[in-house]
């Protein structure tokens, strides 16, 4: 009897043996046909890590990742609740997850051939949602050809790492460390929630137009108005059934109107039911395409930093990812585009000069002195020629020439009449773009600024120069001031350079959870929207570039059929 004990606990192990190495057989076999270049799926969907996923399992030599199951439930409610972050859970084989799951969960053997198919399923789903998380899923450079903020995984071997997050049952830690460390990301996160919890509810009916609804007014008009307002909590739900436009509904309208960039003046006219009328899906949508933008830019911030929020109208300067000043800003307006691109403020320019530049030349300034002769020198604009010497503007026949081939120059001199003001931030870029002080100061009033030719004007520059000088022993208000009011040019480099991007944010959210919209002057989140709603696909370029010193993992990858090089951008 003992003897045929024994004969069967060595089949068993046999059993397991031969089971362990079909098992790591058949993700060998699937690992080298990716590494060839061949498409493998797994019942209808394709794994789509082509560098990433062989290298992982070439360095565990091939043996299944997923054997603890609380890893495996921590993806699946990973991938189940992504929808929070925007994104589709399609895109990380959430059906195909769960269906193979339930087989091998009830099948009556086991099965090692799908048992590899699972476990390779499971890796290609996380590594798709770590690279949107980490990354995004739209293509940033695909949309602006001048994207600079592009961003690498620079050391593979930390990558790889992620197989301690699978065995000790931690992937719900690496998810979360994968999405950007902001509370901007976390509140839009939050916005979008409240947003979707509107549209479970119904979303909201459109109000029905006609002449601007105000106080004093009542009918059913008025009571489709309460009701949208309190759709999104901008009035109580006590206030529903009353029809009269009365000082609550003044006061929700001020309030709606405060959240989505317009006049707050408690009249629902044309532009205010325009941003009423918008369902809820579009707004759902808004949100998601900025959660998309923060996921390109909010990863690794510095320390301290300036965000100019092109179409919020605002500046914002950050210490530690903490608010410490903010100002109302003029941008481009749809003709002349404010550009999104991140670059290091390096220093100030007080009493600047301004030298047009040949589209505002063209467009703008030899228009207005042909039509009045008058106009360079009221405004303290000089012609000089490319040695700098004056030009008597007399002695030039304006209408011969155009922005591009007027042989001249065009400086307005430091004062209250020059465009840029009396302050300038320098930042290097190719755009020839930049923060500054600007004397149309009535603008900072309406609700829409999308009035400068490119560059951003802002509000308050002179608290703004004092922050960033404050780190400098020769610079205080009083000295600031003091050079300001001499009227003389005077360059002043920042101790401590610091970093700027540019950046267009349809959609904020406060730390109260109230979700301010931006109108998209620019058309620039429809794109995005779209490239959320797509099939999952690598961007054009990939994120992944081998560093020197990663010699044996290369040479792991290789035996595993992938080919690559050093420095070479691979997924």
């Amino acid at each position: 009897m003992h003897g045929v004990v024994t004969v069967t606990l060595l089949l068993a192990c046999a059993m397991v043996q031969a089971d362990d190495v079909t098992l790591r057989a058949s993700i060998q076999t699937r690992v080298e046909a990716i590494g060839a270049g061949e498409t493998i799926t797994v019942g209808d969907t394709a794994l789509a890590s082509r560098i990433l996923l062989p290298a992982f399992y070439a360095q565990r030599n091939h043996a299944p990742a997923w054997v603890n199951p609380e890893s495996v439930d921590q993806l699946l409610a990973a991938v189940e609740s992504i929808e929070l972050d925007g994104l589709n859970p399609a895109d990380y084989h959430l059906d195909i997850i769960r269906q193979y799951r339930e087989h091998l969960r009830t099948a009556p053997v086991f099965d090692p051939v799908q048992t590899a198919e699972f476990d390779l399923l499971l890796t290609d789903s996380l590594v798709r949602l770590g690279y949107h998380l980490s990354f995004g899923k739209v293509d940033p450079e695909a949309l602006d050809s001048n994207w600079n903020m592009v961003r690498y995984i620079d050391n593979l071997d930390e990558l790889l790492l992620l197989g301690n997050a699978i065995d000790s049952g931690h992937v719900t830690q690496l998810v979360e460390k994968l999405r950007p460390q902001s509370a901007r990301y976390q509140q839009l996160r939050t916005g979008l929630s409240k947003y979707r919890s509107y549209q479970l509810l119904g979303g909201w009916q459109p109000v029905p137009p006609g002449k601007t609804l105000e106080t004093g007014m009542t009918g059913e008009r008025v009571l489709a108005l309460r009701a949208r307002l309190i759709a999104t909590g901008d009035l109580s739900t006590q206030d529903m059934f009353l029809p009269a436009f009365d000082d609550a509904v003044a006061a929700g309208v001020k309030r709606f109107q405060q959240r989505h960039g317009l006049q707050a003046d408690g009249r629902a006219g044309r532009k205010t039911l325009r941003e009423m009328n918008i369902p809820v899906e579009a707004r759902i949508d808004q949100i998601r395409a900025n959660l998309e933008r923060a996921r390109w830019v909010l990863h690794d911030l510095p320390d301290s930093y300036v965000m100019v929020d092109i179409a919020g109208f605002n500046v914002r300067f950050y210490r530690d990812d903490k608010l410490v000043w903010e100002s109302r800003a003029q941008v481009g307006r749809p003709a002349r585009e404010s550009p999104v691109f991140r670059s290091t403020l390096k220093y100030l320019e007080i009493n600047p000069t301004w030298t047009v530049p040949p589209t505002i030349l063209e467009e703008d300034i030899l228009p207005e002195v042909r039509a009045n002769p008058g106009y360079l020198a009221v405004r303290d604009m000089d012609v000089l020629d490319y040695k700098g010497n004056p030009v008597n503007p007399n002695t030039i026949d304006w209408d011969a020439y155009t922005g591009k081939n007027f042989p001249y120059l065009i400086r307005q001199q430091p004062g209250p009449k020059n465009a840029l003001g009396r302050i300038k931030f320098m930042f290097p870029n190719r755009h020839s773009v930049y923060l500054h002080d600007t004397p149309s100061k009535s603008l900072f009033d309406k609700p829409e600024r999308a009035f400068s030719s490119g560059c951003v004007r802002i509000e308050r520059p002179y608290e703004l120069a004092e922050l960033l000088l404050a780190g400098s022993d020769k610079w205080n208000h009083e000295r600031l001031m003091s050079t300001i009011n001499s009227h003389r040019t005077k360059t002043v480099s920042l101790a401590e350079p610091v970093t700027i991007i540019m950046l267009y944010w349809t959609v904020a959210v406060d730390n109260d959870g109230s979700v301010h919209f931006s109108r998209d002057i620019y058309d620039r989140d429809t794109p995005i929207i779209s490239g959320l709603n797509e099939g999952f696909r690598f961007r054009t370029r990939d994120i992944i570039r081998y560093m020197p010193g990663q010699t044996a993992l290369l040479k792991n990858s290789r035996q595993a059929g992938v080919v690559v090089t050093n420095n070479k951008q691979a997924r």
